[in-house]
Order: structure tokens, then sequence, then C-alpha cells
């Protein structure tokens, strides 16, 4: 393109100079100047392509990373409900395993003290058993309890 304005440059003052110039020769100039635009502006349109294609390559190269980190992510998550499910689990299952344990001890005093309750039950009846029988041999005999 610099040669092109030089070229025009030295037309454009031979022109001054000299008016036998052929206007053609300043026509053809403009017709390379026209060739070499249409060059350049093909250069940048490749250019523009090849970063667009560029750009495009790094965008898809990001998303795919942008997944594979979601993904192992998700995997990571997974894996902590997993975890998370059977500690739960496993203290569920204790919960219920102690609260089966209570159950049992809170029966087994229920009946211990029913056990205890009757004897107690039974022991004062023989008591008042023994005290009507005492009263009865007393009065049968005629005696009379000093007390």
């Amino acid at each position: 393109m610099e040669a092109l304005l030089s070229e025009f440059s030295f037309l454009s003052d031979q022109a001054l100079e000299d008016k036998k110039l052929d206007p053609s020769t300043i026509v053809d100039l403009m017709k390379l100047f026209e060739i070499e635009s249409y060059k350049a502006w093909a250069a940048m349109e490749l250019e523009q392509e090849k970063q667009m294609k560029e750009a495009e390559t790094s965008m898809q190269q990001a998303e795919d990373f942008l997944d594979s980190v979601m993904e192992e992510a998700m995997d990571e998550y997974r894996r902590f409900e997993e975890e998370m499910e059977g500690m739960c689990k496993a203290e569920l299952k204790g919960l219920e395993n102690t609260a089966e344990k209570a159950s049992k001890m809170g029966n087994l005093m229920e009946k211990a003290a029913t056990a205890a309750s009757k004897k107690y039950i039974e022991a004062a009846l023989n008591s008042a058993s023994a005290t009507v029988k005492s009263a009865w041999k007393g009065l049968s005999s005629k005696k009379v309890h000093p007390s």
C-alpha cells in the first residue's frame, strides 16, 4: 500500500510538472488501490474468522472445563450425600437399639415392681392374717394382749 501511495505521489508531481501525462495511468493506479483495498479487506476478514474460530474454541474449552468441574462437584456432592445418609442410618439404628433396650429395661422394671408389689401385698395380707389369727386365739383363750 505504501508503494502505491509513493507511486501516486510521483504521478501527482509528474502531472503538475508535465501536462502530457496520460490520465489512464492514474486510473490504472486507482484500480491497483482498489485491488489492494479488497486484498486488505479479505485478509482482515480471514483474520477475523480465524480469531472467531479461536474464540469459539476457547469458549468450547471453557464450557468443557466448566462441565468437568460441575460433574466433579456433583460427584463429590453425591458421595457426601451417600456418606451422610449412611451415617444417619447408623445413628438411627443406634438410637433404635438404645430405645429398644430402654423399652426392655422398662418392661423388666415394671415386672420387677409388679412382683415386688405383689410380694408386699402378700406379706401385708399374711401379716394381717397372722394378726387376726392371733387376735382370735386371744379371744378364744380369753387372754387380752397387753398392748
